[in-house]
């Protein structure tokens, strides 16, 4: 290969699946099994590059993002190369560490943020951190990326133990003030907040019975509202907006 030949379609696989083992060699653990991942691992997924020149979105989230992923990446199908991002973090310093290690990865266009189920234990997130450190991770976002357009998706509803048509009255009324602190947050920041809990408050019986997944019908509410909320904000892009991709030369 000369020094000014083009980077080949296998050079550019390699590469970007070093990117990606970078990402996943220190792979979260949460020990809840109550929490775990509901599909694919803790990771991050780079899309599958199909267009030249193509707007880039970021899905950050937990299991429940696990489970209607899916219906977002086919609707943005040729919209948008999708990313996915599947963690067990809740509010901390090291949740913003690695949120920038994978914007290192974008530049993202979109990034759509559905978080919450991994922080309701006690001790998980220090007392009266909570506000600074979802503030510092908006901050961290438009820091890496100014042009970005950020949407937060609220945590969805937790049911009782052995009574999935209720909710739990512990660690749901944890969610609710978490879910109004971060409204906050993204009220002073001018974030648009995606009420996933609102979504699914009122269709308790799509509730999968073990308090914190869902069904597949709850989980198609949640991928079409994920997708009208981006939606909106690809239109508002230009084509300078973006950065290119590389494709993979045609025969």
């Amino acid at each position: 290969m000369t020094p000014n030949a083009p980077i080949s379609a296998i050079a550019l696989f390699i590469i970007a699946a070093a990117s990606a083992a970078a990402l996943t060699e220190a792979t979260p653990v949460e020990r809840d099994s109550r929490l775990q991942s509901q599909g694919k691992t803790w990771g991050l997924y780079p899309a599958t590059i199909t267009a030249p020149k193509i707007p880039r979105v970021l899905l950050v989230g937990d299991s429940i993002l696990n489970c209607y992923r899916g219906f977002v990446i086919k609707a943005l199908d040729g919209k948008a190369a999708v990313d996915i991002w599947l963690n067990p973090y809740c509010q901390s310093e090291k949740y913003n560490q690695v949120l920038a290690e994978v914007l290192d990865k974008g530049p993202y266009d979109v990034v759509h943020i559905n978080v919450g189920l991994h922080g309701y234990q006690e001790g998980r997130i220090k007392e009266g951190t909570f506000g600074p450190l979802t503030h510092k991770f908006i901050e961290i976002l438009r820091l890496k990326n100014p042009k970005t357009k950020i949407i937060w998706a609220n945590t969805t509803p937790v049911t009782g133990k052995g009574k999935p048509g209720e909710l739990d009255p512990a660690i749901n009324s944890i969610i609710l003030q978490h879910n109004q602190m971060a409204a906050k947050v993204m009220a002073d920041m001018n974030v648009p907040v995606n009420d996933f809990y609102g979504l699914l408050v009122n269709h308790l019986d799509l509730a999968k019975g073990d308090q914190f997944h869902w069904t597949a019908p709850a989980y198609k509410i949640l991928g079409d509202a994920a997708v009208d909320s981006i939606l909106p904000q690809l239109a508002l892009l230009k084509n300078d907006d973006f950065q290119p991709l590389p494709v993979q030369p045609s025969n």
